[in-house]
This record gives structure tokens, C-alpha cells and sequence, in this order.
């Protein structure tokens, strides 16, 4: 059976040789404090161009690019290079890019974004301290983005999901997604019990989807069966409705193939009626992030 057109929620397009955008996650030598090394996908760049011929058996419809830049000077220097390759080969059809909401002139960079056509969102993954999502200067700068329409992409640990719900509920207008599925760290029973009851908590807030991608960063040598009781539980509290699909690559190369995550998902979600499962691989992503 072909597999359903896929929207990728959650790509990375990165140039290394870039002089004006700073890749903090990309950069040689760099070891992550989850799931380690990067080296053994590590480039110089990866293009849209590479992404669509990797891609290109997946029948992958449409893409929306989510930041990689992290701190640099100017984000709207990535949102640019991303523009010229979506004006040339379609990808990304979406852009979710990087702002720091704890900047005074927060504003006026999400203004310059919106210069680029295909900018859908925001993602800022805060100062390199714990728990920025209660900095009252950061909640300032995130309330700002209910009044341009834009998705907010949060990547919020389960101790978090009760400041998230209240940041939601102040901004009732504003879509946020919760990336990664709160990007769970471990795998412990009781680790699953707190991210599952904090989860639906969450899902309390109307206007918070989830995006089911990167259980790899968490799971590095991830099974169908070890993944499951993660997605169906986003499934379960979020519905079919506000939860869709995405696959965090390049990054979760790492742990898998392309068609390895892909045909995970459909497995998992195959008793599921077929407007269902569309609506989670392409629907729901096309109408969250208007593309």
C-alpha cells in the first residue's frame, strides 16, 4: 500500500558556511545532553534540495521548516535562505522561525519576518536557563505573537505543561503547537505516568495541538511497540483533530530512516478510519499552519 500524503511538520535545513546564522546545535564537536553526538549525520549543510531526494519515495506533500538558528544576531537571516528555496523548489511551504521574546524589539523582528511569504510561526527555545517559560519578560514577548496570527512552537518538558496551559489561556486566540510531544527524556514507568497525566492537563487548553515527532531523541534505539503508548496517548488527549505528524529530520537520522518513522506512524494509527489518519498526516498540519 502507498503511504498517505505527508506533511512534515518538522524539518531542519542548515548551512554551515552561512555567515550570518549561528547553528549552536550543528556545530562540530557539539554533544547533546540527551541523546549525544551528532556527528554521524553531521554536514557541512543540509538543503531542501537534499531533503526532497531523500524524501522524495515518502510522498511527502508538503514541508514546514522549523528553526535551527539558535541566537543568532539576526534570525531573519534564516527565514531569508529559506525563502529563496521555497521561491525555487516549494520547500518549506511553511517556515517556523526563531525570535528571542525576551528582546525589547521582539515586535519589530517578528515584523521582519513577516516579510518572507511563507513564514507561519515562531519558536523561541529561551535563554540557556531552566524554566524560561515562567520569566514574566519572556511571557511579554510570547504574548505577542496572538496578535500576528502566528504558531507558536513551544518545546515545553512535562513539569512545564501547567505554565503552558496558563500561557494558552491568556491568549485564547493564539495557536501553540507542543513540539516533540513535550520532547519526553526518559522511558521509566514513572516518568510516562507524569508526562501522560501533565499531558492531558494540557490538552484541556483548546488552542493546543501537539506535534508526535522526534521520540528518537529520547528512545535512541526506538521500536514501533516502544513508541506507541507515546503517540496514542497524544492521540488520546489531544484527538485526532489537533494532533498530527512530523519527523524532526535531519536529527532523528540518528535513530532511524525516513520510511522507518513514516511507516511507524502508520502502523500505529492503522485501526484508526482513514479520514482520521489523513487528517493527522497532512489535514490538520495544511489548516494549523495555513499552507
Amino acid at each position: 500500500m502507498a503511504p498517505l500524503p505527508f506533511v512534515d511538520s518538522h524539518v531542519h535545513f542548515y548551512d554551515l558556511q552561512l555567515p550570518d546564522v549561528h547553528y549552536a546545535g550543528m556545530e562540530p564537536g557539539v554533544t547533546h545532553p540527551v541523546f549525544g553526538s551528532v556527528a554521524p549525520i553531521q554536514a557541512q549543510r543540509y538543503w531542501a534540495d537534499d531533503y526532497i531526494a531523500e524524501t522524495r519515495f515518502a510522498n511527502v506533500v508538503k514541508s514546514i521548516h522549523v528553526n535551527v538558528a539558535v541566537r543568532t544576531p539576526d534570525p531573519v537571516a534564516e527565514t531569508k535562505w529559506l525563502q529563496a528555496f521555497a521561491d525555487r523548489l516549494g520547500h518549506p511551504h511553511g517556515i517556523v522561525a526563531e525570535v528571542d521574546l525576551l528582546r525589547a524589539d521582539a515586535a519589530a523582528v517578528v515584523e521582519r519576518h513577516l516579510e518572507y511569504a511563507n513564514l507561519r510561526g515562531v519558536r523561541d527555545l529561551g535563554p540557556e536557563t531552566e524554566g524560561y517559560l515562567h520569566h514574566p519578560a519572556w511571557q511579554r514577548g510570547f504574548a505577542l505573537l496572538e496578535r500576528y496570527e502566528l504558531v507558536a512552537c513551544v518545546d515545553a518538558a512535562w513539569e512545564d505543561f501547567g505554565t503552558l496551559r496558563m500561557l494558552a489561556e491568556r491568549s485564547p486566540e493564539m495557536t501553540i503547537s507542543l513540539d516533540h510531544c513535550g520532547f519526553p527524556k526518559a522511558r521509566t514507568p514513572g516518568y510516562f505516568r507524569d508526562w501522560r497525566e501533565a499531558l492531558f492537563n494540557l490538552a484541556g487548553a483548546a488552542n493546543v495541538v501537539v506535534k508526535i515527532s522526534g521520540l528518537g531523541m529520547g528512545d535512541t534505539r526506538w521500536t514501533v511497540d516502544s513508541i506507541r503508548p507515546w503517540v496514542l496517548s497524544c492521540i488520546e488527549a489531544f484527538g485526532t483533530d489537533r494532533s498530527f505528524f512530523g519527523t524532526n529530520w535531519p536529527i532523528d537520522r540518528l535513530f532511524s530512516s525516513y520510511p522507518d518513522v513514516i511507516n511507524a506512524y502508520a502502523e500505529i494509527v492503522a485501526e484508526f478510519p482513514l479520514h482520521e489518519q489523513e487528517a493527522m498526516f497532512r489535514r490538520n498540519a495544511e489548516r494549523i499552519f495555513r499552507i
